[in-house]
């Protein structure tokens, strides 16, 4: 019996120690882990053992709450989103109604309803009942517009904003398509839309295309406080089609009318342009015999087909004064255009005339003139297009098209003297970008 004590007591004593161990090596092993933590915010041969820890309480003012009877503005933006009014985009501004109609009705915001954009920015601070207090409209080529609140009424005024026009120059590689390659080159539709009609005299981008042809252009962007706004125009511009290069520059002449031309000062501005519609395909040549596909026999096919969608603009390829425009027969609708030295230009088959297009009417090259459609005797919307001279067909593809006037000796050397500087950026161009592209 009295062994018996001692053995339960030193059993105890035993766990205690175990568990005394069981933690001591925790503790122990953990020891040089938080060490190296802590060596990482300390500088080398610190001495930590005599750092006694204290305690700071800092007291620390916290702002008010806002109440509900604070006043207040808030500001928001709404971009013009295709089909928008100005009322329907000043709704999105959280704008009260009464307020919308009151600044309809001033001449300023009146005259700018009548010419919203899609794209463009509107800005509005409103106090927190809906209460306008300034708005500011987002004009291209121009300040800002800003409106501000006088008592019950609206003052208008331009802000003072820095704009400027900055000259952009980019390179591509045609793999698939034009736009597919100006897309990928980050260069806007608007530009890669003027290249394709610049060159149009001299490419067909229908058939013309190449996989592996390069360009390059240089236009101008406007900015409003370092911010893009609107692209501008083409200043100029390369196309490599299967190893053979054009080139364009724009000039204006001293009357202030610009056009493009070669970098030897040649007119790209053709008596006609090669193709009436910027982008399609041709689905029925020219021919002298040809199985017409409604009435079933053989006859002169007059003209070039071009397919494409119902509604696709259709362009006068040349100056001319509208001879003819309504309904004719298996042509369906027609216009017809009298250019100088005797030639003339069919368009048939026709969904809708351009507005203002009528007989006696003055119709400039690159004008629309109507649509793409399948009146008449046709099987498919279509563009049929002819050109006659004196009374006779010719093969639009085929035929020699005249050219514009050539510059003066005058103009000569005023172009030389404007366009020299874009020659020598396409000449980089072509040097650094295009070879980046290998």
């Amino acid at each position: 019996m009295p062994l018996t004590k001692p053995r339960i007591l030193t059993d105890r004593m035993t766990g205690a120690e175990r568990r005394f161990s069981l933690r001591t090596l925790v503790a122990l092993s953990s020891v040089p882990l938080f060490g190296v933590v802590a060596a990482f915010g300390l500088a080398p041969d610190t001495n930590t053992l005599d750092i006694t820890p204290q305690t700071v309480i800092e007291a620390i003012a916290l702002p008010a709450l806002a109440s509900a009877d604070d006043t207040g503005t808030f500001e928001r933006e709404s971009v013009i989103q295709s089909g928008d009014t100005l009322a329907n985009a000043l709704s999105r501004l959280k704008i009260d109604d009464l307020e919308i109609q009151r600044l309809l009705a001033t001449d300023a915001v009146r005259q700018l309803a009548s010419d919203i954009r899609v794209g463009r920015r509107i800005q509005a601070t409103t106090s927190q009942d809906g209460q306008l207090q300034a708005l500011q409209f987002e004009r291209s080529g121009a300040p800002a517009l800003t409106i501000l609140r006088q008592g019950d009424g609206f003052a208008a005024e331009e802000s003072s904003e820095l704009l400027e026009t900055r000259v952009v120059m980019r390179s591509g590689r045609i793999l698939s398509s034009l736009y597919g390659a100006t897309d990928s080159a980050g260069i806007p539709d608007k530009i890669a839309n003027q290249m394709a009609e610049t060159f149009s005299t001299s490419l067909d981008f229908r058939e013309d295309l190449r996989r592996g042809d390069t360009f390059s252009v240089i236009y101008t962007v406007d900015y409003r406080n370092g911010e893009p706004i609107a692209t501008g125009k083409l200043l100029a511009a390369e196309f490599v089609n299967a190893g053979k290069p054009y080139r364009v520059v724009l000039f204006r002449d001293p009357s202030g009318r610009e056009d493009y031309y070669t970098p030897e000062g040649e007119s790209l501005k053709k008596g006609f342009l090669r193709s009436p519609l910027e982008f399609s395909r041709v689905t029925s040549s020219f021919s002298n015999s040809r199985k017409h596909p409604i009435y079933g026999f053989h006859r002169a096919h007059t003209g070039v087909d071009f397919g494409a969608p119902t509604g696709t603009r259709v362009k006068a390829t040349g100056d001319a004064v509208v001879k003819f425009a309504g309904r004719r027969g298996g042509y369906g609708n027609l216009v017809i255009l009298r250019h100088s030295n005797g030639y003339e230009t069919y368009y048939a088959h026709l969904s809708a005339f351009a507005s203002g297009i009528r007989n006696g009417i003055a119709v400039s090259q690159g004008q629309n003139i109507a649509y793409v459609g399948s009146t008449g005797a046709s099987t498919g919307p279509h563009l049929h297009y002819e050109v006659r001279v004196a009374g006779n067909p010719q093969n639009p593809m085929a035929i020699k098209l005249p050219g514009a006037a050539p510059l003066t000796t005058a103009q000569r050397a005023q172009f030389l003297q404007q366009t020299s500087n874009w020659s020598e950026k396409l000449a980089l161009l072509r040097n650094t970008n295009l070879a980046a592209l290998d």
